[in-house]
């Protein structure tokens, strides 16, 4: 256990804190647990890197908490519908097809290397913005207006592009086609 993989255990701990904020309308408190989480997100991967503290159980947590905190906030938001319902289908979506591939090429004893794509981290980034753009037009109570709407269709076009990219990786490597290219 390192530094880093507390602040990652900590980033899991704080999910049922911002969800039940959002649940009984403490908004800001949710923005607050957020932003904390992001901030907590960007020290432990510094330390690890500075530190020359990375971990193989690091390179695991810090992912799943990633997606831990999005996918549950982007359910919640849905719920509250201040997201709409289709684009959270889409996210959650995404990330039961990538699970499920990997699971599956692990059970099949063909295991698959997840390295994120470009179009993965742009949707991340992307999905992140979106949440906190929600986040604070419902606690400050000011309309991003149509600057939400297009970030939610951009998200929405991202996370397409990013299942697709992951899909084909898949089946190519499930097919075997990356050791005919060797």
């Amino acid at each position: 256990m390192t530094i880093p993989n507390y602040i990652t255990i900590f980033r899991f701990i704080l999910v049922p804190f911002i969800v039940m904020a959002l649940l009984s309308d403490s908004v800001g408190t949710a923005l607050i647990g957020f932003v904390i989480a992001g901030v907590s997100d960007g020290v432990d991967g510094y330390i690890a890197r500075r530190y020359n503290q990375r971990s193989e159980l690091g390179a695991y947590l810090d992912p799943i908490a990633d997606k831990l905190l999005l996918v549950t906030l982007f359910v919640v938001l849905g719920f509250l519908n201040e997201l709409p319902v289709w684009l959270v289908v889409i996210v959650v979506s995404r990330d039961i097809l990538i699970i499920g591939a990997v699971l599956l090429s692990t059970v099949m004893a063909n295991p698959v290397e997840m390295r994120p794509l470009f179009v993965s981290k742009a949707n991340t980034a992307l999905q992140i913005i979106l949440v906190a753009f929600t986040l604070a037009d419902m606690t400050f109570e000011f309309s991003f207006g149509a600057g939400r709407m297009i970030l939610v269709w951009v998200v929405a076009l991202l996370t397409a592009a990013s299942s697709t990219a992951y899909l084909v990786a898949w089946t190519k490597h499930m097919a075997g086609y990356e050791q005919i290219r060797k």
